[in-house]
């Protein structure tokens, strides 16, 4: 009946993202929309495998680093990949640009600073984010001083979305794992900031956790909170280059 009940919660979740995403591409551009979109996110997928890869390697090695070995025998310290990506959350990003990683596991009683040190690892996988985002505005712009006519050959034009890509992907995993609602990052770093576990709102909001983020997609809430401050963190990083 749970698996039932799973398996009904993931294909209204897909359904959801299938209209936010290529749906509403279609329905605003017709057949040239959608083959936007199409081609948008086909050069999203090299920013979403890094961004993910990143931020989880990210929670992983701050929990090692906090004394708790659990993420190295689970094989989370490394930017492989296949380590990191969620299903779920993979989806979500390509369809609405939007998503999560594989959640790191770990054990808070082995850590050596109790709740400084779980605050510190829920809040890595967003600070690595904006690091990533960072490194990659500077090689756009390494790449411009070696040559400014680079980017206008269409090679260079394909790299350069490609790269402006990481930037966009690695802000919004940044922001959108912000959030406050499991599985995103905001929820853990609320609680133990001020220490909501075993509160009736900690229980409520874990045990419906896919209804309350299938609604706040639905009703396009990350985007409604997130784009403004989303193109303000991208147009500073860019006004380096």
């Amino acid at each position: 009946m749970n698996n039932r009940r799973f398996d009904t919660r993931t294909l209204i979740f897909i359904a959801i993202l299938l209209f936010i995403g290529p749906g509403m591409a279609l329905m605003r551009g017709g057949f040239s929309g959608m083959m936007d979109w199409f081609m948008s996110t086909l050069t999203m997928l090299p920013a979403i495998i890094v961004g993910l890869s990143f931020h989880e390697y990210a929670h992983a090695k701050v929990a090692d680093l906090c004394g708790d070995p659990t993420p190295r025998y689970m094989g989370r310290v490394t930017i492989d990949p296949r380590a990191h990506i969620d299903p779920m959350g993979m989806v979500a990003l390509i369809f609405i640009h939007f998503g999560w990683g594989r959640p790191v596991m770990y054990n808070p009683n082995n850590l050596k600073n109790g709740r400084a040190g779980r605050i510190m690892i829920g809040l890595a996988g967003v600070a690595m984010n904006f690091v990533v985002a960072l490194v990659f505005t500077l090689i756009i712009k390494v790449l411009y001083m070696i040559s400014s006519e680079f980017f206008l050959t269409g090679f260079g034009n394909v790299v350069l979305q490609v790269l402006y890509s990481v930037i966009v992907i690695n802000v919004s995993l940044m922001l959108f794992n912000l959030i406050p609602c499991p599985p995103l990052d905001g929820f853990g770093v609320i609680c133990d900031i001020f220490n909501l576990y075993n509160t009736k709102f900690y229980w409520f909001v874990s045990q419906n956790s896919m209804m309350l983020l299938m609604m706040l997609i639905l009703f396009d809430v990350p985007e409604l909170l997130l784009t403004r401050p989303l193109n303000l963190i991208v147009n500073m990083l860019l006004s380096i280059i």
